[in-house]
Order: C-alpha cells, then sequence, then structure tokens
C-alpha cells in the first residue's frame, strides 16, 4: 500500500491565492478579537492556551497550512516530514504518525497542532505543560472552517481566520455554480495508489464528490470502510464517467498509464479522457487547498459533454 493511503485518514495545503482572494496579506499581528487566555472545544475536549504562542510545531500536514493561511507562519518553529507546503515552513524528521515526544519538546514549543491524539500525546506533552490542539480529519467544509477559526483564535489571528474562511467558502460555491446540472448523474472512481484503494462517501473527499453531483463506485462496495481497496474488475464493471488520480506523485499515475492497464481501455473515462490527475497532497488534505481540488474536478466535468436539456 502507498504512504498515501497509510496516511490519509490523518492527512485528510496556493495559500497565497486564497488570501490574494481575500484581498488581505498574511499578519502576525494579534486581532483585537483574540485574548489571552483562552480556552477551546475540540474534538478532543476543552483546551487552554495560556498566552498568545510564540513558539508553535505542527504534527499535521493541513493544519501546517492553516497557520500559515491566517498568518501565524512566523511563529512557527518546526513541522512534521510531511508537512511540504507551503515551502517556507521549518519542514523536520518529527511524525504526527509516532510522535516523539522527548523530540518535540526539543523545540521548546508553547503550541503543538496535531491531527490526532496519537500515543496520547496531549497528556505526554500535557505533562510538560505544553497545550496540544488536535484538529482531525474535516467530516465536511463546515469542519474545515470550523478548524481554521480554531487555529486562528490560538494563535491571535481571528480576524484572517474568518478572512480564509470565507475566501475558501466564497470560491467553492462559485466552482459549485459553474458545474453543469445533468438529469443523470456521473459516476466517479477516486484512486488512492495503484493497489485500487479508494474513498467512499463518507469520507472528507467523496462529500466533495457528493457536492458536484457524482456518485461514488466505491460506495457499492460492501463493509463498512472508507477507504475500501477495489478490484480492477469491479472498477471496470462499473464504467465510472470519471477517474480521479490521487496518486500521481507517490505512483506515477498519469492517464497514458491508466489506459495502458490491461482492460482499462474500455472505461468511459478512460475513452473520453475523463482521467483528471491530482497532486496526492491537494486530495488527500482538507486545508485551504481544497479549492484547488474541487476546481480540478469540477473543471473536468464542465470538459465533458454538455447534458441536453
Amino acid at each position: 500500500m502507498s504512504r498515501f493511503k497509510l496516511l490519509w485518514p490523518f492527512m485528510i495545503p496556493l495559500v497565497g491565492v486564497l488570501i490574494g482572494a481575500c484581498g488581505t496579506a498574511p499578519s502576525t499581528t494579534t486581532s483585537s478579537a483574540d485574548s489571552f487566555p483562552l480556552t477551546l472545544s475540540t474534538a478532543k475536549g476543552k483546551v487552554t492556551i495560556s498566552h498568545r504562542p510564540a513558539r508553535i510545531v505542527s504534527l499535521s500536514p493541513t493544519a501546517t497550512e492553516d497557520l500559515y493561511s491566517v498568518g501565524a507562519g512566523q511563529q512557527v518553529v518546526a513541522v512534521d516530514s510531511y508537512s511540504t507546503h507551503p515551502a517556507e515552513a521549518p519542514r523536520t524528521s518529527l511524525s504526527g504518525l509516532t510522535p516523539n515526544i522527548e523530540a518535540i519538546a526539543g523545540y521548546h514549543p508553547d503550541l503543538v497542532l496535531a491531527a490526532d491524539d496519537t500515543n496520547n500525546l496531549m497528556s505526554q506533552l500535557g505533562k510538560l505543560h505544553i497545550p496540544v490542539l488536535v484538529e482531525p480529519p474535516a467530516a465536511d467544509l463546515d469542519g474545515v472552517y470550523v478548524e481554521i477559526s480554531q487555529i486562528g483564535q490560538a494563535t491571535g489571528h481571528s480576524d484572517q481566520a474568518t478572512m480564509t474562511d470565507s475566501g475558501i467558502k466564497q470560491q467553492v460555491q462559485t466552482i459549485l455554480r459553474s458545474a453543469p446540472a445533468r438529469k443523470a448523474p456521473l459516476s466517479v472512481y477516486h484512486e488512492l495508489d495503484q493497489t485500487y484503494y479508494s474513498a467512499t462517501t463518507h469520507t472528507f473527499v467523496g462529500y466533495i464528490y457528493k457536492l458536484l453531483g457524482l456518485q461514488n463506485i466505491a460506495d457499492r462496495t460492501p463493509g463498512s470502510s472508507g477507504y475500501p481497496q477495489l478490484s480492477a474488475e469491479y472498477i471496470i464493471s462499473a464504467n465510472p464517467d470519471l477517474i480521479v488520480l490521487a496518486d500521481t506523485v507517490c505512483c506515477n499515475q498519469t492517464a497514458a498509464t491508466v489506459k495502458a492497464r490491461s482492460g482499462w481501455g474500455v472505461i468511459k473515462a478512460v475513452q473520453t479522457g475523463a482521467v483528471v490527475p491530482v497532486n496526492d497532497d491537494v486530495a488527500s488534505q482538507w486545508g485551504p487547498r481544497i479549492v484547488l481540488f474541487v476546481r480540478a474536478v469540477a473543471d473536468a466535468l464542465n470538459a465533458m459533454p454538455k447534458p441536453t436539456t
């Protein structure tokens, strides 16, 4: 299984594009609405932050993007090895999947962000009086907005977090309105890796497909897993109208490699050229760059034959 599939549940970052759309450049000033100490209600309970953090460690690629999008980049002293965006983030060998408490504490953080409370991260760092803000994979766009808002509050950038949320919301709404209405919904296959792991509607990326009016072929697989492993035979039989490749970086997959697969030439998406390559990270995270993912899929739909009325 690819690195992407292993990381998806925890990692589900052109922030400049979003900030530009809001008309505001990144800022390091504290919002007039922010005051410390403050207590936030999170998915893992209440977290108290005694002062505006000056040394932030991020163990989540999405949280890293969120931090920079709200203007807290200059407060970040270290990010995990998978935080590749933005490029200026201080990337280290730290891991959110196997957190090393001693290594994290070595950066003397006054706030740590993570996507999960792996290995009791919160209680272990709590013993060192280091607050941990856990922001797990969002279930929908409302979850995205809540997490960005919380990160803005936690870092003293509430105003810019509000603008970031507004920018994402406006752009997504514009993109969704551009997608053509169809009498019969089109079907989509989302590929996580070369072994045909996919994602159902019960995941964040599946939720995005539903917003775009697509039927997910992975939903018809037995079992309750949000990330089932399909077979080539199943995918060919399902005959999806659209194929989205989220394994272009990890596994070098392209429209050409898909077309070259045995038996895949009969699939409608392959025949019509509706095979969409996307950056693995853009498709796996739930931060500001979700706009890029929504746009890529919507552009593919707009390029397909328009429905007859």
